[in-house]
């Protein structure tokens, strides 16, 4: 080997680097274990006291200084099922942005495009703008998009005008949404900052409007939903005083009285009209002398009125929270609207924040206008800031600038002057009410108060200061994983890891005796480097990641016994030890590079079309194949070259494995026929399992919520199924046992299609209502608390709405097609015949089709989860780049023989390679397999399923390998009669070819 100083040189730096690079994962985790202990289970005191160490000298390299911000900056970042936390994808509304680009157009064939674009979205892979056009397109007749009620307004005036086209217009309004959605972007990012989270992570995805945001180790989870989904709508109005109203909810009573009672509504202009009586009489019309004793027939709003305002001020009643829409149902049915006096007929009723702990909420009148628009919105504020009220409790303090002062200033100098109220409301809810007793406020201070925690005065002011969303941002795809089940994940893959990794150095040293050893301290530094890489980069380790790493190791073992397995040839041919250390290096590089440049293609793949853990499995990967290369290709001939130089022997062998696999030749081509057979049964079968029996579809791919449940004894899955199946509950569910028999994975699309976190939190409580016969006591705060300790409760939720659903599936078909064009393009141009090409995908193609067959065949008793979703879409093309390598090296060695064995039957050549390579085609099969069975054993539920589509791929990808690849490339070489042209050939040669044929 040449360079050998540069190598070793390269060598230690990478391995200093990967050290450099892993002391700030020690640093850090220590750092986190104290303030642990520290705050002993109190999360506050566990943030301050790493906050107060945010910007201290915490860690001397001799070299430099870090703070403990810049050592979690440096050190491996953990994902989400290790770590626990929230990983959401957001979708931020085009729908809502184009309603604003048109300032609230009332156009009705502008309207009637968005609605017909919302349900094209349901069934379609277009973005939502394309769909509006071909919406807009079907319907416009004479309106264009520029017309002065759409794009031509006011608003964009200086970029459409009424003349411009609609493939004019096209263009701008695009650009204008992907501005807005930058924006979005911008304004989440803030708030994450903001919100005090260690390595968060956001992206955009493509150009859909999604965004993905990850938040590993979030301790507070629904407080950072919240957060994501704020839009901070706010805005100040006006109010009425709530008295003045009072006749109005009389009349509305007596209204909603009649219309139970009447069939025929135009009734309704006999009904009481404005009445006399004083305030107090109105009170007692509504509430009746015994309000307990009235029924929604009889007093269909009185019954609900649980309170009423203070003398003067602004509201007008209060309501149970659970009533809030039945009044505002009523109170805005045009009939009842029709009740209200003509000069107070703007106003917009509101409820208000309830206090903590309450289950009553006040009824607001805020004076509205025709347009909907409020006399000041939250885009004058300039800074906001979490502060203290005169009672000491917590409110957000805000800075205007100088247009919204001024218009601050009108508001409170008239509300002082007419002893009104101004009503402070953020996302249509109002937080507080305040009279004005001192004159207009001048500067363009004010201030919200509205009992507030502590943390939510913070988020509110964090949020006001990162601006508002310009659109409603839905979660369309979520999972959040409590940090107990983190734990138990970083157990598991720890162990799954150790287990692996001991039976593959031990195995490698009983085959191949010294040789092997010298393998495994390759194999070692490889390891070093692959985690120094990952936190060098600043890659997010993940638990498929971890088993991306494990089946690294397996798979860098095929390189050494490549090489090893040539070195042992030469020295049988009677070559020297060091002749055959050359030559055996030197031949089996072409197969390692094949190989290995085929499954990274894959892995490639994987990559670009996989999110989150999948990404996090891909990742790894590649990093591995590639350091695996490297540490196998030169360190381990760095220390052989310098053991036989010592003058050590190496036989590459122990006694038990010295004669293995020696002199054999089996006819594998008089065999094939068989194995078509055998290949042909099992695809009828599982063709025919798929298209009756079919898969299980994880949520992923049909949408949908799942929850991980665990509880204190064993349960049954079907009793459970029965139970959330009711219609009270879900109407639909499925539960299935996950792991133990105390752990259950429940999966319903009981409104699936509404993505509210108020939805997500109403399904969790209903879970929670009918499960709590077989929690134990557990109470609903214990049930989905972020306890790290926790045994009971809801440990993991995940959501997917039917949209990204669908594009999931299309994507997971690209991923797939994509990498079977992929590396049949890259055989065909290494190998420069297509019959190659088309052993290898035809082999592909009758894996991936008995993968498929054996989860259809077998989901339905397994005692272990086996949905296809991304997970299962990784473990298939992790199979496809498997079964390419062990095609490859075969294909190489069949190469290799056509042109040093001439005068051979195409035969003799194909069954000789097949024979030659077994050796190597078992080892490494065995030796991934064995890594396999440790993941998958020990390596914990939620990769069960995954670890087990790999499994049945290795063994379906080595037999393909030797008795279908191979083969159809020998029949379709032989029905073209075209054995001769397989053999490399020089010009002249080609050019004699040529001249004999004519």
């Amino acid at each position: 080997m040449q360079n050998k100083g540069l190598v070793k040189l390269f060598a230690i730096l990478f391995g200093l680097v990967s050290i450099y690079q892993l002391s700030f994962t020690f640093k850090a985790n220590s750092i986190d274990d104290d303030a642990i202990v520290y705050a002993n289970g109190d999360d506050v005191k566990e943030r301050q006291y790493l906050d107060s160490l945010a910007n201290v000298n915490v860690y001397n390299l001799g070299i430099a200084d870090y703070t403990y911000s810049e050592v979690k900056e440096n050190a491996m970042n953990l994902g989400l099922d290790l770590k626990g936390g929230v990983s959401v994808i957001l979708q931020v509304s085009v729908k809502d942005i184009l309603k604003g680009l048109s300032n609230y157009s009332k156009n009705p064939v502008f309207n009637r495009a968005l609605d017909d674009a919302s349900e094209l979205q349901k069934n379609s892979q277009n973005t939502y703008l394309e769909d509006f056009y071909v919406a807009f397109d079907a319907i416009k007749g004479d309106t264009k998009l520029a017309s002065p009620d759409i794009f031509a307004n006011r608003s964009l005036s200086e970029e459409i005008t009424f003349d411009m086209s609609d493939d004019q217009v096209k263009p701008i309004i695009s650009r204008k949404i992907d501005e807005s959605i930058v924006s979005a972007f911008e304004v989440l990012r803030k708030r994450i900052d903001e919100f005090g989270v260690t390595s968060p992570s956001i992206q955009r995805l493509g150009n859909s409007g999604r965004i993905l945001v990850e938040l590993p180790g979030v301790k507070d989870k629904e407080r950072a939903l919240k957060l994501l989904q704020s839009t901070a709508q706010l805005e100040f109005w006006d109010t009425y005083k709530g008295e003045q109203f009072m006749g109005f909810l009389n009349q509305a009573n007596e209204l909603i009285k009649g219309l139970e009672t009447l069939e025929d509504e135009t009734a309704i202009e006999d009904v009481v009209v404005e009445s006399q009586d004083s305030e107090n009489d109105k009170i007692a019309d509504l509430l009746g002398d015994d309000p307990d004793s009235l029924s929604v027939e009889n007093n269909p709003i009185g019954e609900l009125i649980r309170g009423f305002g203070y003398q003067g001020g602004p509201i007008v009643a209060q309501f149970a929270i659970k009533d809030e829409a039945k009044v505002l149902g009523y109170l805005n049915m045009p009939q009842v609207r029709a009740l209200i006096p003509a000069e107070m007929r703007d106003v917009k009723f509101v409820f208000g924040k309830p206090e903590k702990d309450s289950e009553i909420a006040d009824l607001y009148a805020l004076i509205g206008n025709r347009d909907n628009v409020p006399p000041l919105s939250g885009a004058v504020v300039t800074d906001a800031r979490q502060d203290y009220g005169p009672t000491s409790k917590p409110v957000v303090s805000m800075q205007m600038n100088a247009k919204g002062a001024k218009i601050w200033e009108e508001m409170t100098g008239k509300a002082f002057a007419q002893g009104s109220y101004i009503a402070i409301v953020l996302d249509n809810v109002v937080y507080s009410a305040p009279g004005v007793t001192t004159g207009a406020i001048s500067g363009g201070n004010s201030q919200i108060s509205g009992q507030f925690s502590l943390n939510e005065a913070t988020d509110l002011a964090n949020v006001l200061r990162a601006g508002k969303l310009p659109a409603s941002a839905d979660i369309i795809q979520g999972e959040v994983v409590g940090p107990s089940l983190g734990q138990e994940a970083i157990d598991s893959g720890k162990m799954s890891f150790m287990i692996a990794l001991s039976l593959v150095l031990i195995w490698m040293i009983l085959y191949y005796g010294k040789a092997g050893l010298f393998a495994d301290i390759a194999m070692a530094l490889n390891i070093l480097l692959i985690f120094g890489v990952l936190s060098g980069l600043g890659a997010v380790l993940t638990l498929p990641g971890i088993a991306g790493i494990v089946l690294t190791i397996g798979m860098s073992v095929d390189a050494n016994v490549l090489i090893f397995e040539r070195i042992r040839e030469e020295l049988a041919k009677g070559k020297s030890q060091k002749e055959s250390i050359q030559d055996g290096f030197s031949n089996a590089l072409s197969s390692i590079l094949d190989a290995n440049i085929t499954t990274g293609l894959t892995a490639l793949i994987l990559f670009i079309f996989g999110t989150g853990p999948i990404k996090g499995f891909a990742t790894t990967l590649l990093i591995g194949i590639a350091t695996s290369l490297f540490t196998a290709i030169f360190i381990t001939r760095l220390i052989v070259d310098w053991y036989v130089g010592r003058g050590g022997k190496l036989d590459f062998s122990t006694s038990l494995t010295k004669n293995l696999f020696r002199n054999i030749n089996i006819d594998f081509l008089k065999k094939r026929k068989i194995a078509y057979i055998i290949s042909g049964i099992a695809i009828v079968l599982s063709l025919g399992s798929l298209f009756t029996n079919g898969i299980d579809q994880g949520v992923d791919f049909v949408g949908g919520r799942t929850y991980q449940v665990r509880f204190a004894q064993d349960v049954s899955s079907s009793e459970i199924t029965s139970l959330l199946s009711d219609p009270a509950v879900f109407g639909s569910a499925d539960a299935k046992t996950f792991g133990s028999s105390n752990q259950l994975k429940i999966t319903t699309k009981y409104k699936v299609d509404e993505t509210d976190n108020a939805i997500d939190e109403e399904l969790r409580n209903s879970l929670f209502v009918a499960l709590q016969p077989h929690l134990e006591g557990v109470t609903y705060e214990d049930f989905i608390s972020d306890d790290e300790h926790k045994t009971v409760g809801l440990m993991k939720y995940y959501k997917v709405s039917p949209t990204i659903a669908d594009d999931i599936k299309k994507e997971s078909f690209w991923a797939i097609l994509g990498s079977l064009i992929v590396v049949f393009l890259y055989i065909l141009s290494r190998f420069k015949r297509w019959q190659f090409s088309l052993g290898a995908v035809v082999a592909v193609f009758h894996d991936v089709i008995i993968v498929l067959g054996v989860f259809s065949l077998t989901y339905k008793f397994m005692p272990f989860a086996m949905e296809v979703d991304q997970a299962f879409i990784a473990a298939i093309l992790t199979v496809i780049g498997y079964s390419l390598n062990d095609t490859v090296v075969v294909f190489d060695r069949i190469r290799e023989f056509f042109n040093e064995h001439t005068n051979w039957p195409l035969e003799k050549v194909i069954n000789a390679s097949l024979s030659s390579t077994l050796s190597r085609t078992l080892n490494t099969s065995l030796t991934t397999l064995v890594v396999l069975l440790a993941i998958f054993i020990f390596g914990g539920d939620s990769i069960r399923g995954f670890m087990f589509a790999l499994i049945v791929g290795v063994v379906v990808g080595t037999y393909s390998s030797l008795f279908i690849a191979t083969p159809v490339m020998y029949d379709s070489v032989k029905r073209g009669n075209a054995a001769d042209s397989l053999r490399d050939k020089t010009p002249e040669e080609l050019e004699a070819l040529e001249e004999a044929k004519a």
